[in-house]
């Protein structure tokens, strides 16, 4: 079990750190790379990027100034919102048959879906926009509400199936 925890904590980090690179590459700034959600317990800075370590050890992110993510091309901003996602997916095939493998894959698909902020979803609303050359409130919530039900839906038949 501490090997699943300790691969999955592992590839979460990976994770941000595609996306760190991918922002970097595309010339967005990184102001926050943290892990954990909560209050801050321990921090510290390097090169303008604050690193912390929040109370409770779920999960992890990466504050980016979307400021600068808006005015780049659509296919960067798509690049920096996906590249976690990719970078999952090629640690989880180089990895076949271990924890570090199935938990990169778990990442992945779980950030693929439109979720309410999943990368999947922020994606799909940078691309939305896109198309639109415009925000538009009623197709981005629209968006939001069908892209959630219908991820808490797959979720649900991936467990209903897994159960029986």
């Amino acid at each position: 079990m501490s090997s699943y925890i300790l691969s999955f904590l592992l590839a979460l980090l990976l994770h941000e750190l595609g996306h760190c690179l991918a922002a970097q590459a595309c010339q967005v700034r990184i102001s926050e790379f943290g892990v954990g959600w909560g209050r801050k317990i321990y921090g510290f800075r390097v090169r303008e990027i604050d690193y912390a370590m929040r109370m409770l050890p779920i999960g992890a992110y990466v504050r980016l100034d979307l400021h600068q993510l808006r005015k780049r091309p659509l296919g960067q901003q798509v690049l920096v919102l996906l590249a976690g996602i990719i970078v999952n997916l090629v640690a989880a095939s180089t990895t076949t048959g271990t924890y570090f493998s199935d938990a990169n894959f778990l990442i992945a698909a779980t950030n693929i879906l439109p979720l309410y902020q999943q990368d999947g979803w922020k994606c799909g609303m940078v691309m939305l926009r896109g198309i639109l050359k415009r925000n538009s409130g009623f197709v981005e919530w629209t968006f939001t509400i069908a892209g959630s039900c219908l991820s808490l839906v797959l979720i649900a038949v991936v467990v209903l199936r897994m159960s029986s």
